[in-house]
């Protein structure tokens, strides 16, 4: 962590605007009277993003830590130094570590976060039926870990829209850990979602008023868990149904929160929070 001079810490992507991780690493860097800002940067394409990543190398730059978020978590990799292994078998990163020469390390904290949250939730994904809308960058981060556990989930259904981009994701997962579990349908109602135990939304349908619902909601039931990893708006139209059927809800600010905390541990060089830290962390999100 650097205290002097000013350090800047941010996030890329497009959008940002709704990003609520400045909250959370602002609160943390005042709580622990660090001279540092996390701000936000907005890249509107990969030309942008390829010029923003080679201004990062220069010796002047005072930007030491970054999240990534939606659509580059994979399109930054041709441009980093390092790759810690999970990252590397995810295939995406989303926290980068920028060093005094200018080196630039790229992890990913996304799947461990979310692994964080359902064990505060008080769910066990060993040998349970899950059901994931998507098949993006965080997919990507969480059939990862749950591929990566020792006792793995008994089947994971991945439904996209655009098939061969769930294909191409379960291929290059399949080089590099067993996926046997997963499996890939052509429709939501294939997912079975009446007998799943856990349905997870990592898409950003839902972040509109007017965005549809994906699935059937009569299918939704009260012994399972549906989690949206949206969080802006707090309750998406899946959750409020899902909610109304009786099932165990959750939103992504908790994942948000996890993998906040670990980015910043790999931002001050391991150095851990304390458990004050991490509640004003945690407050600012839920305020």
């Amino acid at each position: 962590m650097i205290y002097d001079p000013p350090a800047i810490y941010g996030i890329i992507g497009n959008p940002v605007n709704h990003s609520l991780s400045p909250l959370l690493h602002n609160a943390a860097f005042k709580a622990l009277k660090v001279n540092a800002v996390y701000k936000l940067f907005p890249l509107e394409d990969l030309q942008e993003l390829k010029l923003f990543m080679e201004d990062l190398k220069e010796e002047n730059n005072p930007i030491f830590g970054l999240n990534v978020t939606v659509p580059y978590k994979e399109d930054v990799l041709p441009f980093l130094d390092s790759v810690d292994p999970l990252a590397d078998k995810i295939g995406a990163v989303n926290t980068l570590v920028i060093d005094h020469a200018r080196k630039i390390r790229g992890f990913n904290t996304d799947g461990p976060g979310f692994l964080s949250h359902l064990t505060e939730l008080g769910f066990n994904p060993q040998d349970k039926r899950i059901a994931i809308l998507g098949a993006g960058g965080t997919t990507r981060a969480i059939v990862s870990v749950l591929c990566l556990m020792p006792h793995k989930p008994e089947r994971i259904c991945l439904y996209n829209r655009t098939r061969s981009h769930a294909e191409h994701l379960i291929k290059e997962l399949g080089q590099k850990m067993d996926i046997g579990c997963v499996h890939i349908v052509d429709e939501p109602e294939d997912l079975n979602i009446e007998l799943a135990d856990l349905l997870i939304n990592t898409t950003n349908v839902g972040m509109k008023p007017q965005d549809p619902l994906l699935i059937d909601t009569k299918a939704l039931h009260k012994e399972m868990l549906v989690y949206d990893v949206i969080y802006s708006p707090r309750e998406t139209k899946l959750l409020a149904q899902a909610r109304q059927r009786g099932a165990q809800t959750a939103n992504g600010l908790g994942m948000l929160f996890f993998q906040g905390v670990l980015a910043f541990r790999h931002w001050s060089d391991g150095v851990e929070l304390n458990d004050r830290i991490k509640e004003i962390m945690r407050k600012s999100l839920e305020n």
